[in-house]
């Protein structure tokens, strides 16, 4: 892939996703604070399984462990589920930061 160039559903479908229990306030334009559960996660973006009122396209800003203040944008939503794609890939290095304290169980993390 090109620099710039963007990434394909598909190739974020392949990135490997982490489980974790991550509870967020998202920060939505014209809804403001939103509750949010994120349920896995990888450098990419994220997964929330209660979702019920957001729609492919809605942003949110969150804030996480090691980077920070993020955005993100609704990719998909089904029934209660709603995947993120980040503004920005998050560095190996910083996400497994991240992994890390959201997943603090090493069992439950996927192999690095």
């Amino acid at each position: 892939m090109t620099v710039g160039a963007s990434l394909s559903v598909t190739d974020l479908r392949r990135a490997a996703r982490h489980p974790v229990d991550y509870p967020v306030i998202g920060e939505h334009p014209s809804r403001g604070d939103i509750k949010l559960h994120i349920c896995n996660m990888s450098a990419h973006g994220f997964m929330v399984d209660d979702a019920a009122d957001l729609s492919r396209g809605d942003r949110v800003i969150i804030r996480l462990p090691v980077v920070g203040r993020i955005e993100a944008y609704v990719i998909w939503a089904r029934d209660e589920r709603a995947g993120f794609q980040f503004e920005r890939i998050i560095r190996l290095d910083d996400f497994m930061l991240v992994i890390d304290q959201l997943q603090p169980n090493p069992r439950l993390r996927r192999t690095r």
